[in-house]
């Protein structure tokens, strides 16, 4: 099953980041094709070198562990609305666009957005 998971909110603040890439490594385990398309300030959460407490999760190692058998894609616009290169994100996460984000979503058997 093709599963799109899309996300708007920011890495912090929220838990939305968090749940989604959660959900998309449990749909990941029972071998489901997830892709997950980052926008808005969700794009933040594939930057490389997050530091945070101990006991608080982190961003950056989640997308990884969703990079190891999924896809994470992210809005370019949204990058560049940041400042946000490629070399500043975690290796496998890519640069997409919106029309790539329309393929998907249309390749997708369900589509989540949190």
């Amino acid at each position: 099953m093709n599963i799109l998971i899309l996300i708007n909110d920011p890495p912090y603040g929220t838990e939305r980041l968090d749940n989604g890439l959660r959900l998309a490594h449990a749909l990941l385990k029972q071998d489901a094709d997830v892709t997950v398309f980052l926008m808005g300030d969700a794009v933040l959460g594939a930057k490389t070198g997050q530091k945070t407490p101990d006991g608080y999760y982190n961003a950056e190692r989640m997308v990884k562990r969703v990079l190891g058998r999924g896809r994470v894609l992210l809005c370019g616009t949204c990058l560049d609305a940041r400042g946000i290169n490629q070399n500043e994100l975690v290796e496998g996460a890519r640069r997409s666009t919106m029309d790539e984000l329309a393929e998907v979503t249309l390749a997708s058997d369900k589509s989540l957005v949190f």
